[in-house]
């Protein structure tokens, strides 16, 4: 058998050939520190970062857990590890700080990178974790007993490092989104990450964009924005997302394109400062994470930017569909069709593909698809079968390819022997003006076996009774999708850090009452 290939497509390759083709054009813009960084500096702090780490002792395939916020560092530790062979594990800093050490015990790190923000988890880890072997912190005020990041770039050569690292190499531990309970870790390898180009490429991005980070570096999609930002040689402005911070980074940093969730466009659509701010250099607003409202879709296309992508695919899988302007044109309540390279069929309960339009299984692959959960065999065989991944989603496509999501199969709720998608009755939930957010869960019924339940977020200054979502509902849908109980509160949904509803935390609050 011959080789596929004498070249390779790894991770650092990507920040090296950008240090090059870009040299001195700006990189990043980390918005929390005021710092500027060119491709060039960019590449020769990875690098000294990357003969930082060897010259600590770690070696490649050792695990370096990192945890910071949206800033330089996180960039460049994904950066240096990939060119050092070193596999990370990005810590989600809204857990806690026990909760990451089960994490760091569990995979097996030898080393820490925190911000020192975050000073409390680097303490526990030095009382509790002793194969956790170094620390190094960044950020406001001195080092503790741990090493300075500053410290050790300075003290290391900005060379290219002398590892060989492969395709096939693991590259970074990552965790799904957590919607359904305990998150699920699976390892993501170089080839997988360095094939992001795709999802980019279908939203045109070029070197004359401006991109904002918000989403948080910790995930997936997060450094996706940063490795093609670096791969395009674009310019990136990295920012914890704060509605008011955003709009003004936005205008003054004259931003092309962000991915935001529905969430966050909400949040930006509320700011005083939206009528203060231009936001004219916006070619483009990226949604991922949870289905698009229509309510949110109509404001932020009239207020923030006209023109609207969307992409479709679960942490495991990466992007799998992407809808263009052009797209929603077409076909609005669609989200797109398959990128390049990737592959989505729709299937039924015999495994077969259904007709188009017929509603099914969403089951897909691309080179970004990873093959397995972390010590998890259970999980891993419910979810990757064939050479598929099994998306829990529903859904169907028409006769051009392009895909719609019905909901998940778990939000399928089957009250007196009919089946209600929640995502149908949440979207005529939205439409009422005095609800900010909602999310409808089957809850046990002695009668329907489930009653549909809808969970209501009452809009700040509002003032609602169930009755008035009772009568819309009414208005709209037949009467087995009409909420059997309807529950107002003021706080948010649970949700995870990508803006996914935890569907399954309101059913153990709401289900045990």
């Amino acid at each position: 058998m011959t080789q596929r290939a004498l070249g390779k497509m790894v991770v650092g390759d990507i920040l090296a050939t950008a240090a090059v083709r870009y040299a001195d054009r700006e990189a990043f813009y980390c918005s929390s520190t005021q710092r500027r960084f060119s491709f060039r500096q960019t590449n020769e702090r990875c690098n000294r970062l990357a003969h930082g780490l060897s010259g600590l002792g770690l070696r490649k395939g050792d695990v370096v857990a990192f945890l910071s916020s949206n800033r330089v560092e996180i960039v460049e530790i994904y950066f240096a590890l990939a060119k050092a062979g070193l596999v990370g594990i990005p810590l989600n800093y809204r857990l806690t700080p026990a909760e990451m050490i089960v994490l760091m015990r569990e995979i097996g790190a030898k080393a820490l990178l925190a911000e020192r923000r975050f000073g409390e988890v680097m303490r526990l880890v030095e009382g509790e974790l002793p194969g956790v072997e170094h620390r190094v912190s960044f950020g406001d005020g001195p080092a503790g007993s741990e090493h300075d990041y500053e410290s050790l770039l300075a003290q290391s050569a900005c060379t290219e490092p002398d590892v060989e690292v492969e395709e096939a190499d693991p590259y970074y531990f990552n965790l799904t989104s957590g919607t359904t309970g305990v998150p699920k870790c699976y390892q993501i390898s170089q080839y997988n990450n360095a094939t992001l180009g795709p999802m980019f490429e279908a939203m045109d991005l070029s070197r004359r964009d401006v991109v904002l980070s918000v989403f948080p570096m910790y995930g997936r999609v997060g450094f996706a924005w940063a490795g093609c930002s670096v791969m395009y040689g674009i310019r990136n402005v990295l920012a914890n997302f704060e509605p008011d911070a955003t709009l003004r980074l936005i205008h003054n940093e004259r931003v092309t394109i962000t991915n935001l969730v529905p969430t966050m466009a909400a949040m930006l659509l509320a700011s005083p400062v939206l009528p203060d701010v231009d936001l004219s250099s916006l070619r483009g607003l990226v949604f991922a994470g949870s289905l698009l409202p229509a309510p949110i879709r109509e404001a932020a296309t009239a207020r923030l930017c006209p023109h609207l992508y969307e992409y479709y695919g679960m942490q495991e899988t990466g992007p799998l569909v992407v809808s263009t302007p052009e797209d929603r044109a077409r076909r609005p309540n669609s989200i797109g069709r398959a990128i390049l390279y990737a592959e989505v069929r729709v299937i039924g309960l015999d495994g077969q593909d259904v007709p188009a339009l017929a509603t099914g299984e969403i089951i897909g692959r691309s080179p970004g698809t990873v093959t397995m959960y972390h010590d998890n065999p259970a999980k891993t065989a419910e979810t990757f079968k064939q050479g598929w991944v099994h998306t829990g989603d529903l859904g169907h496509l028409d006769a051009e390819g392009y895909l719609y999501i019905n909901g998940r199969i778990k939000d399928l709720i089957v009250t007196g022997g009919q089946n209600v998608h929640a995502g149908e009755v949440e979207e005529r939930i939205l439409l009422h003006p005095g609800v900010a957010e909602c999310a409808v869960i089957g809850l046990p019924h002695p009668k329907w076996g489930e009653g549909v339940t809808a969970v209501v977020v009452v809009r700040a200054g509002q003032t609602l009774q169930a009755g008035e979502i009772e009568a819309l509902c009414r208005q709209h849908l037949a009467g087995f999708k009409v909420p059997k109980t309807i529950l107002l509160q003021t706080e948010p949904l649970p949700r995870t850090a990508t803006g996914k509803v935890q569907k399954f935390r309101l059913v153990e609050r709401y289900g045990a009452a």
